[in-house]
């Protein structure tokens, strides 16, 4: 898992010093939303583990040097050092951090997928005709190497002598690569299928990973899984702020909108206010859900009582994504 540095950005914007490569103390400590104080003493309990993971304190020539090739201005006699790969070690170590915690949910979520999803040994399947063939790149060469290459090199391997033992071997390596392509297509067929069996500790990691029509049709899933009718996801250019209508069980007009933002974000007041126009006078809804994968601010979850919106933020989504249902759209009284 510490090769996968790139879950850094996935959470947070990650800011690097001008060689593209290492990040400051302060610079962590801001990711992280910790003092340097508290970064400092996680680096003197665990100095040989993020070391052994790319930390390093610069002093002397080192340094020096380090400055004239970064064009970084300090008169410090010492730096201290965090590849992108000791941020994520940091990740992993630190406590009280709701973006270390971020991390750790991505990391365990992938974890989870690598170890499920790992195809041992599968009985090949190359499709028996043209129309059959998937329309994936990894599929097309596997039918290719199955159904001409190996073909080819059994018929050479019949024919000669001399190269008899040089052509058997090429032809263990295409099939090897045959069956490395066809395990290859089986797991991206499952990443990419719905997963009932998930754990909810990866429910927020998938919503934050997906783009926003897909999370529009999320909400319109759980949605129609609590009852509700005729939900429509019109999301888009020319929504009206609105992206999702329907009735609720009871019948009672519903609208919708979804905002997919990163955790550390919020969702502000001026953002209620918009939806408010949109949800009571040109939809006339008489429930209105403003559904966000990030905290909403006080003023705007203020604003949403006091204007009759249900304000869905990220822990009430998890628990609604994970089977919890929505007390907005139970059973009530139309007006």
């Amino acid at each position: 898992m510490l090769e996968r540095t790139d879950v850094l950005d996935r959470v947070k914007a990650l800011s690097l010093l001008p060689d593209g490569m290492h990040v400051a103390t302060a610079m962590v400590a801001a990711y992280f939303e910790v003092t340097v104080k508290t970064l400092e003493s996680l680096v003197e309990d665990h100095r040989e583990e993020l070391a052994a993971n790319g930390y390093q304190v610069l002093t002397g020539t080192r340094l020096a040097l380090f400055k004239r090739a970064s064009g970084i201005q300090s008169r410090s006699k010492a730096l201290a050092l965090f590849s992108r790969r000791a941020v994520l070690n940091v990740a992993m170590l630190l406590r009280d951090s709701e973006v270390a915690r971020q991390v750790r949910v991505y990391l365990l979520d992938m974890e989870y997928l690598a170890r499920t999803q790992l195809v041992e040994n599968p009985a090949p399947t190359a499709p028996t005709a043209p129309d059959e063939l998937d329309t994936r790149i990894d599929q097309r060469i596997t039918h290719i190497l199955g159904k001409t290459v190996v073909p080819m090199f059994n018929a050479l391997i019949e024919t000669s002598g001399e190269h008899r033992k040089e052509l058997i071997a090429l032809r263990s390596g295409v099939q090897r690569i045959e069956r490395r392509l066809h395990q290859h297509h089986e797991r991206l067929k499952r990443l990419e299928g719905v997963r009932d069996d998930r754990p909810a500790i990866g429910v927020m990691a998938a919503m934050d990973a997906m783009n926003g029509q897909t999370f529009e049709r999320h909400i319109a899933k759980l949605l129609i899984r609590d009852g509700c009718t005729n939900v429509v996801v019109q999301g888009g250019q020319g929504d009206r702020g609105v992206d999702l209508i329907g009735l609720t069980a009871d019948g009672r007009r519903m609208v919708v909108q979804c905002k997919r933002r990163a955790p550390y974000l919020s969702i502000a007041s001026s953002d209620i206010q918009k939806f408010i126009g949109s949800a009571k006078v040109l939809y006339s809804a008489e429930v209105a859900l403003f559904v966000a994968t990030c905290p909403f601010t006080p003023e705007a979850l203020a604003l949403a009582a006091e204007t009759g919106i249900t304000a869905v933020h990220r822990g009430v989504l998890e628990e609604w994504s994970t089977g919890e249902p929505l007390k907005a759209l139970g059973v009530g009284t139309k007006t």
